[in-house]
């Protein structure tokens, strides 16, 4: 039978063919470090993606349904286009980039057209 040893410390692993770790001690070690590492990246993430979606409603307001503007009015706002939460290309191969129920596309170089995304819309995209 080949030598297994622990994922966490490298001791001797003994019992069943898929065991990994020697113990309880390093299981938990193992699993509680792996959801802090990833609670801590989606965090920074988080955070991103929840500032883009606030200056999105602060440009497009509350009862508009789509604007165009400048995209130097995101850059100054420090929008980051390289974070999203999807994104989807519609039949005249335009890709609209969303943060949540928001979407953004770019209209030309200087223009982004910013876009409220209808419940009816966002379902429509998952089925």
């Amino acid at each position: 039978m080949k030598d297994r040893k622990c994922k966490v410390c490298s001791n001797q692993v003994q019992g069943r063919k898929g065991k990994i770790f020697c113990g309880i001690k390093c299981k938990n070690y193992y699993h509680t470090n792996l959801r802090r590492v990833t609670k801590d990246a989606s965090v920074d993430i988080d955070r991103i993606l929840h500032r883009n979606r606030a200056i999105l409603l602060e440009i497009i307001g509350k009862k508009r349904r789509e604007i165009k503007v400048a995209r130097m009015l995101l850059d100054r706002k420090n929008f980051n286009f390289t974070f999203g939460t999807h994104s989807y290309q519609n039949s005249k191969g335009k890709i609209y980039q969303f943060v949540y129920d928001f979407a953004w596309m770019e209209f030309t170089d200087q223009d982004i057209l910013i876009v409220r995304a209808s419940k009816k819309h966002l379902v429509k995209l998952y089925q």
